[in-house]
């Protein structure tokens, strides 16, 4: 399957939106919830706008992974960019339907190329314990395991690290 990465548009609310309620009970079986509000057009307007002036101040940048029909297939992230030391942190979210095709990893790959402008030299990663295909597309990425740690009233996560 062909796949691109774009930035994230303000034009994109209400498409995105309806992504994540589709897959809203798949991500919450991996990841923690992101609670009822979330779910509520409105806070997710207010929200997008929020990543949106988040993005413009390049403090992080926000991707969303199309396929070849233009459909959002799922989103990839860098946030709390640190040009100073060249860290930043990525996070990714596959919708339901497009799982085992290997979008995962064809839109990390994509974003590691595009980090790479961002003169980064060490990106992070985390993973909860259970969510074993995120772990399998991290290390075939070149992500390395550092630290196992259970967060408070958020699960058990598994940390990891690529450097440039």
């Amino acid at each position: 399957m062909d796949i691109f990465i774009r930035k994230l548009r303000e034009q994109d609310a209400e498409e995105l939106f309806q992504f994540e309620l589709q897959n809203r009970t798949f991500f919450e079986k991996m990841v923690p919830s992101r609670g009822e509000e979330y779910y509520e057009y409105e806070t997710f307007c207010l929200r997008h706008q929020e990543l949106l002036v988040e993005q413009e101040s390049e403090k992080s940048s926000f991707f969303l992974i199309i396929n070849n029909s233009n459909q959002i297939v799922g989103r990839i992230n860098l946030v709390d960019i640190d040009p100073v030391i060249g860290i930043a942190h990525i996070g990714y979210r596959v919708g339901e339907g497009f799982t085992r095709k290997g979008i995962a990893s064809i839109a990390l790959g994509l974003l590691l190329e595009t980090a790479s402008t961002y003169g980064l030299k060490k990106l992070h990663a985390k993973t909860t314990l259970e969510n074993r295909a995120s772990q399998k597309v991290l290390v075939k990425s070149g992500f390395y395991p550092v630290l196992f740690e259970n967060e408070r009233d958020q699960g058990e996560f598994v940390h990891y690290i690529f450097e440039y």
